[in-house]
């Protein structure tokens, strides 16, 4: 099975930027929907960013203009720069497929501070 490992996360102040990857054990090229997902604290996961296989991207309504998803195939790699972070942009990040493989790594952790 294709293990997610996420990194990247830390502290940052409103309006700062960070970037996140998520390095892949197997190839991505043949997942159609590669996506970065965020839990906040005390709520449910949900889909932030999609790439799809074409490089076509989505973004949810809170993050629109302020992240953008990438990924390079060659290193099995997917990123999340986010820029101008808002302290509710705080929560653990995920990346998995879209659907998800139904299981996930241990996330990173953003914390965006006032």
């Amino acid at each position: 099975q294709v293990q997610l490992v996420e990194s990247g996360g830390g502290l940052v102040q409103a309006g700062g930027s960070l970037r996140l990857s998520c390095a892949a054990s197997g190839s991505i090229v043949g997942i159609p929907h590669m996506a970065w997902y965020r839990q906040p604290p005390g709520k449910q996961r949900d889909v932030v960013a999609i790439i799809t296989s074409g490089g076509g991207t989505h973004y949810a309504e809170s993050v629109r203009g302020r992240f953008t998803i990438s990924r390079d195939n060659a290193k099995n790699t997917l990123y999340l720069y986010m820029d101008s972070l808002k302290p509710e942009d705080t929560a653990i990040y995920y990346c998995n497929s879209l659907p998800n493989l139904g299981t996930w790594g241990q996330g990173t952790q953003v914390t965006v501070s006032s």
